[in-house]
């Protein structure tokens, strides 16, 4: 195909920004060019029986998902099979179109393989959005939508943004995600709550039968994020995605200190939280794994701990486009090397 890491060299000369902005135009593009879209997919795209799961009536024909944050505003859906993922997830998505925070706001830390990032939700607004996803809905691929508040919406009044997202998206996705998670919304970690979160669901069982999750923080204390989490599932999450962002800069050199860090940084924070989580709820609900992966042996051992899917973004950046293809094939490697005949038989071994 082509030599990423060359082509990474002067990609990374340029804003992070931009360059962001120079991939989503190249995955637009890359639909209208059947010929380069079908080679992809033939490259990158892995086909096999062992590592397809049914999950909220849908078929995930392989684990590994593009994690919210990279397809702000449903841009680039119909590109991703092209990379290899098995399912998709767009936004954070607001009810209104926000510009999101002053710039620069996205910072590379190569040696690291690490981003951080003050975004702020930047994206469409809910109309928009709901219309691009109108036009591709359903598709091949499983597409949830990351939902939070606009920056301007006082506490009081979050769980308003919060229900007309869920009723705006829940003809046009297969899953939502309640995003109160996120470090650069001023006050948006606050409604990691008991009281918020037994509200938004229950509330949300009224509106819709579609599945909706909860995305959670890495840097709650174990118990904490545990009883949270279990709270909204006793409320009507279908599922935990667990993590987000990191505020811990202690645990990445000549950081910026402003915003949420991602990818190789965050790697051990992520999965102790996730590991916590699953020790309780593993087999109660459905259990996704972002954070830091940026291999299949990482991916794995999310799996083995109880993830029946998991979310990169961060390391697609630092490894290339043929990195969901090589997660893919190491999991079948491992499945093989453990005995397993099908990755259902991997998901939460560690926890059996």
């Amino acid at each position: 195909m082509f030599d990423y890491q060359a082509l990474k060299k002067y990609l990374f000369k340029i804003d992070p920004e931009k360059t962001h902005k120079i991939t989503e135009y190249a995955l637009r593009t890359v639909k209208y060019l059947p010929i380069c879209f079908d080679f992809l997919k033939r490259k990158n795209f892995i086909i096999n029986n062992r590592l397809k799961q049914n999950i909220f009536g849908k078929d995930f024909l392989n684990p590994v998902g593009l994690a919210a944050g990279f397809d702000k505003n449903g841009t680039t859906i119909e590109a991703m099979p092209a990379l290899g993922f098995g399912f998709v997830e767009v936004g954070t998505v607001t009810p209104q179109p926000q510009a999101g925070n002053q710039k620069p706001r996205l910072f590379r830390f190569s040696a690291e393989e690490s981003l951080e990032n003050s975004m702020g939700f930047n994206n469409d607004g809910m109309l928009v959005i709901q219309k691009r996803l109108h036009k591709v809905y359903p598709f091949d691929l499983p597409i949830g939508v990351n939902i939070g508040k606009n920056k301007t919406t006082p506490q009081e009044k979050a769980i308003d943004d919060y229900v007309d997202l869920i009723r705006g998206f829940k003809d046009v996705c297969d899953y939502l995600v309640i995003n109160i998670s996120s470090p650069n919304t001023p006050g948006l970690r606050d409604l990691q709550n008991e009281a918020f979160i037994r509200t938004i669901f229950s509330t949300a069982q009224q509106i819709t039968s579609k599945p909706i999750l909860l995305k959670i923080s890495p840097d709650l204390e174990a118990s904490q994020a545990v009883n949270l989490c279990a709270i909204a599932v006793q409320n009507g999450a279908s599922g935990i995605i667990a993590t987000n962002t990191s505020v811990d800069y202690t645990i990445l050199p000549n950081a910026k200190q402003i915003g949420g860090l991602s990818g190789r940084a965050i790697q051990d924070k992520s999965f102790h939280i996730f590991n916590e989580i699953a020790k309780e709820l593993y087999g109660k609900t459905l259990l996704i794994s972002v954070g830091g992966i940026d291999s299949g042996a990482e991916a794995y051992k999310r799996i083995k701990a109880g993830a029946s899917l998991v979310q990169i973004y961060t390391a697609l950046i630092f490894h290339g486009p043929s990195l969901v293809r090589k997660i893919n094939e190491e999991i079948l490697e491992l499945l093989s090397k453990d005995g397993f005949n099908h990755i259902t038989e991997a998901v939460g071994a560690d926890r059996r």
